[in-house]
């Protein structure tokens, strides 16, 4: 949710700290702010804004100097987003420093607390609670900054990832973490910290990913010493080798990291399909899957828990493993899963779906479901991540990073992935013959060459956005397999231009939504020749006889729709089940230019940030 970034070498730590934070700024940018040692004062500077904000007003407010530093870009939890909620934050005695994901829950009593013993405070914030708690217990335990640290952490409830300096042992950075992400990289002779690899990535390709519980103390010259935050147990460090390269996480000469990451998509694809669908040979290989088939055939059902745009490629997923394998299918938003009583037994599957593989509600909703009993396979992107670690088993997206905090290609490559595991599922059950099998082998391998095609229509689009740029409402609308991409065209319309916009089945429209359609409103219906065309045809001309305004979304070659809709835009033809792989380009591009034509910040829009690791 927040960014967190560190280092402790030989470098000049100013430099890197810096673009670091630019690099992290996609998990959150309501402020910025740096703490720098020279070697005799802690200089720190922070600001409500972003972190060229932070850039111009630094460098004229402090020194730069120094081979220690620790810096945050937020996204706002406790305390509106201002000059002094900012982090980093310091202690009364001045002497520690503080920069901090995630909610300490208990922050209130434990501040009533402090106060009574005469610590003060100026921010709205948990963390300056918190980094004075640790000051509490260093002087009254008279104990080192680790200790102090985790006795303190074993005192707090919540979620985080810290990183903590003491100016009084300047050798040395304190980082822990409980539910938000940290890694550690490792070069000669010095140190990186950061929320993801990002920031380091250029220095190095060693990294330690501290698990759930578990604190390290950085220190110059000496090896990372990592520990668990409740019983005190060492714990020997895995240093993986990160696959991350610096071109992934540049523009690549796109205007944003938006559109760059929708034109990877048939990349993105054909990566994650790749060495997995052996197309000549008829084979689906999936360690995960195929180590744990038993468990997928056996199962009574399947539960995928999810959060927003994952949710929506869950859905598709449904209809994919209920049409081709035929096991049940429930989806739920993972924040409302863990907050129920869910009826779940050792013979269930649950999937869950994260693009980070950090995400807060879903973490809970996994370990939930562990403690039940069932069988959990995590599908995420991101290597060595929380997910990953915390499921049985499992399979990665290859989409690459994903800079921009609405989903596109995450979105398109879960569905891939998930496809993949139906289509597997189905041959092992004989749900589907071998011709069929072999069919949508060919159809899922051409995708991403239909996906290009598809991109082709990109000026067409935006001259469609130059049209309702300034519509106060969308309505989308799609029916079977392209129900939930109406969905998800919905939600990137509103996450980026923050236009009001709602998908529904378009059956469901005269229950309604029909009530809503005048002159003035655009509604985006996908009306593929696959399916239930004529009904979808239908519900257009009933749309038309209200005056509405159509955007079709229609299969290449189409006359009818045409002939009904204000503007079409089309897409290749393809098997049902592998229409929303096209269906939502159309969308994410007419999403993103009637954003960027509102003069909207696609890439980091307000209130939002790309990971949620707290609740």
């Amino acid at each position: 949710m927040c960014g967190i970034v560190g280092y402790i070498g030989h470098r000049d730590a100013y430099p890197i700290i810096l673009k670091g934070l630019q690099r992290l700024e996609y998990r959150g940018y309501d402020s910025a702010g740096i703490a720098l040692y020279d070697g005799k004062e802690l200089n720190i500077s922070k600001t409500k804004g972003k972190v060229k904000d932070l850039k111009t007003r630094l460098e004229n407010e402090i020194s730069t100097k120094g081979k220690v530093g620790i810096g945050h870009t937020r996204w706002a939890t406790h305390g509106v987003p201002n000059d002094v909620n900012s982090h980093p934050h310091y202690s009364n005695s001045g002497n520690l420093v503080i920069i901090h994901n995630g909610i300490i829950e208990n922050y209130g009593t434990i501040k009533k607390e402090l106060i009574q013993r005469g610590y003060t405070f100026t921010s709205e914030t948990d963390t300056e609670v918190l980094v004075n708690l640790i000051e509490d217990v260093k002087k009254q335990e008279d104990v080192k900054l680790g200790k102090a640290v985790q006795i303190a952490l074993n005192q707090t409830v919540g979620a985080y990832a810290i990183a903590v300096f003491d100016k009084t042992k300047p050798d040395e950075i304190v980082v822990a973490r409980l539910g938000s992400p940290l890694a550690i990289g490792i070069g000669d002779d010095e140190f990186f910290i950061a929320s993801d690899a990002s920031p380091f990535i250029e220095y190095t390709t060693d990294a330690i990913y501290l698990e759930d519980g578990e604190m390290a103390v950085v220190r110059r010259g000496k090896d990372v010493k990592v520990r668990e935050i409740q019983n005190d147990k060492l714990v020997a460090p895995y240093i993986q080798k990160l696959q991350l390269n610096l071109e992934q996480i540049e523009k690549n000469g796109f205007d944003h990291f938006m559109l760059k990451e929708i034109y990877e998509q048939p990349k993105a694809i054909t990566d994650t399909y790749r060495g997995r669908m052996l197309v000549e040979q008829g084979l689906i290989k999936m360690a995960g899957v195929d180590d744990n088939l038993e468990k997928f055939l056996n199962a009574k059902r399947i539960v995928i828990v999810a959060c927003g745009t994952s949710w929506h490629a869950g859905l598709v997923a449904e209809y994919i493993f209920e049409d081709l394998a035929r096991i049940p299918v429930e989806v739920e938003y993972a924040s409302e899963f863990r907050y129920r009583n869910p009826v779940i037994d050792k013979d269930d599957v649950l999937i869950a779906i994260s693009q980070s593989g950090e995400t807060a509600d879903t973490m809970a909703a996994i370990k939930l479901a562990k403690q039940k009993g069932a069988f959990v396979f995590g599908v995420c992107n991101v290597v060595g991540s929380s997910i990953s670690r915390e499921t049985h088993a499992g399979a990665y997206t290859h989409a690459g990073p994903e800079i921009g905090v609405a989903s596109t290609k995450a979105f398109t490559t879960q569905i891939t992935v998930l496809s993949l595991i139906a289509l597997k599922l189905a041959k092992a059950k004989g749900t589907i013959n071998n011709t069929d099998f072999h069919y949508y082998l060919q159809e899922l391998e051409i995708i991403p060459d239909k996906i290009t095609k598809a991109l082709e229509s990109n000026e067409h689009i935006k001259a469609v956005a130059e049209k309702y740029k300034e519509s106060a409402n969308f309505l989308y609308l799609g029916r079977g397999f392209n129900f939930p991409v109406a969905l998800e065209g919905a939600l990137k319309l509103k996450e980026i231009s923050y236009i009001h916009a709602e998908g529904y089945p378009a059956a469901e429209m005269k229950h309604g939504p029909i009530a809503l359609i005048d002159e003035q409103m655009p509604v985006v219906v996908i009306a593929t020749k696959k399916g239930h065309y004529d009904k979808v045809v239908s519900n257009i001309q009933e749309i038309k006889s209200r005056k509405g305004k159509i955007i079709g979304i229609v299969t290449e070659g189409d006359e009818n729709v045409r002939e009904l809709a204000d503007y079409v835009i089309e897409i290749p033809d393809s098997t049902e089940a592998f229409t929303p792989l096209l269906t939502t380009i159309p969308l994410q591009l007419l999403s993103y230019h009637i954003a960027v034509m509102l003069g909207k910040n696609v890439d980091q829009p307000r209130n939002l940030a790309k990971s949620v690791t707290v609740e």
